[in-house]
């Protein structure tokens, strides 16, 4: 029930994101680089919503299933995929506000600022394109018999090859997705750099005594509200991930496992709300169709 509620309320709010987006892009028959990475990150987050509450569902109700290689390969490889492509979608949001609000006089940063939009698509292929092949090395990695491992508990030489199995399994399933370590990494440089860079803006700010209201110092901290949200919630995401993989080496290991999903869930769920209140074009569709829809309900009770 939990799972069910988590994931309906990520599926309203990245939904609404990629609709109100697609709607943009429809009608104007163009669409912005935020728009884009936006759209392409709800679309990424809704997959990986259902590829966890699937996995939640098959553990829960149908525990035998994960008996069978095939179906273990199926959900590891979607899973995988839409959990790396959540992750790099998200930092190339983050990289994109700094770049598009922080205000720096390098010449390399000068640059990738004017480059910024074009490079966007590109980008979020490339993106696509490596998470795509780390997906396929830990399917391919994948032991057919582990899941048969983590319900088997017989004979001393099944239990050694289990324990070698989960083991494997463990350390290459984590190994590879500690490589999301990197985007946390460039997501936590641009944080940090936008701090900077507001702490030098607000210095100028006082040097000319100016007292007007400031748009940009009010664009740096919604572009940090925005990126410090994804760092924290990515932290939980992957105590959770953490939790659920080394469940693997107990016994009784199904509580520990829907647990660490459960917290999981909050990551790609929450998040969205915060990218809707943080956007002026996403909050203000939101209050209208909160608006149109209390209309309708109290013109019915009338």
């Amino acid at each position: 029930a939990l799972a069910a509620g988590e994931f309906s309320m990520g599926i309203l709010g990245n939904a609404f994101i990629g609709l109100v987006n697609c709607m943009g892009w429809i009608k104007n028959r163009k669409i912005t680089s935020i728009d884009l990475i936006l759209t392409s990150l709800a679309i990424s987050r809704i997959c990986l919503l259902c590829i966890i509450l699937l996995d939640c569902f098959i553990l829960v109700l149908y525990p035998d299933v994960y008996t069978a290689g095939k179906q273990m390969r199926i959900i590891d490889f979607f899973w995988t995929l839409t959990n790396h492509l959540s992750v790099w979608f998200a930092t190339c949001l983050s990289i994109f506000y700094f770049l598009k609000i922080a205000n720096f006089y390098h010449p390399l940063f000068l640059w990738m600022k004017w480059r910024i939009d074009s490079m966007i698509p590109r980008i979020l292929l490339g993106c696509l394109a490596l998470s795509a092949f780390i997906s396929l090395v830990v399917t391919e990695n994948l032991n057919d018999d582990f899941r048969y491992c983590v319900k088997t508990k017989r004979k001393a030489n099944v239990t050694v090859r289990c324990r070698v199995n989960k083991a494997q399994y463990a350390s290459i399933k984590i190994c590879l997705n500690l490589l999301t370590f990197l985007p946390f990494s460039a997501s936590l440089i641009s944080f940090l750099l936008l701090i900077l860079s507001l702490w030098r803006h607000n210095r100028q700010m006082k040097v000319s005594a100016t007292r007007c209201r400031d748009f940009n110092i009010e664009a740096h901290v919604g572009a940090m509200k925005a990126v410090i949200s994804f760092l924290l919630l990515f932290i939980a995401y992957y105590l959770a991930f953490l939790v659920a993989t080394s469940s693997y080496f107990m016994p009784e290991n199904e509580l520990a496992v829907i647990i660490g999903e459960l917290i999981a869930l909050i990551y790609p769920s929450s998040h969205s709300f915060i990218l809707i209140l943080g956007s002026k074009k996403l909050r203000q569709t939101s209050l209208t169709v909160l608006w149109k829809v209390e209309y309708i309900l109290n013109r019915r009770n009338f």
